[in-house]
C-alpha cells in the first residue's frame, strides 16, 4: 500500500511540475507502467518509468504521423498534363 500512495504522489508531483508539451504521453504512460510494474512483482518504479519512456515515444511517432498528414495536405495537388502528339 505504501508503494502505491508513493507512486502516485510522485506521479502527481512529475504531472504538476512539469510543462505540457514536455510531458506528452509521459504521465498516461508512468501511471499505466507503475500499475503493471506493481502487480508484476512489485516494480513500480521501474515499470512507471519505462511507461514513461514508451508514452513519450508513442506521443512523438503520434505527433510526427499527424505533421506528415497535415502537410500532405497542404500541398496542392498537381496533375501532369498530357503533351500534345
Amino acid at each position: 500500500m505504501k508503494t502505491i500512495l508513493t507512486c502516485a504522489v510522485l506521479a502527481l508531483g512529475i504531472a504538476v511540475n512539469s510543462g505540457a508539451a514536455e510531458a506528452k504521453g509521459c504521465i498516461k504512460g508512468a501511471i499505466v507502467g507503475g500499475v503493471a510494474g506493481h502487480y508484476a512483482h512489485h516494480h513500480a518504479f521501474i515499470g512507471a518509468l519505462s511507461g514513461c519512456v514508451i508514452g513519450r515515444h508513442m506521443a512523438n511517432k503520434a505527433a510526427k504521423q499527424k505533421e506528415l498528414q497535415r502537410e500532405q495536405q497542404a500541398q496542392p495537388q498537381v496533375q501532369p498534363q498530357q503533351q500534345p502528339q
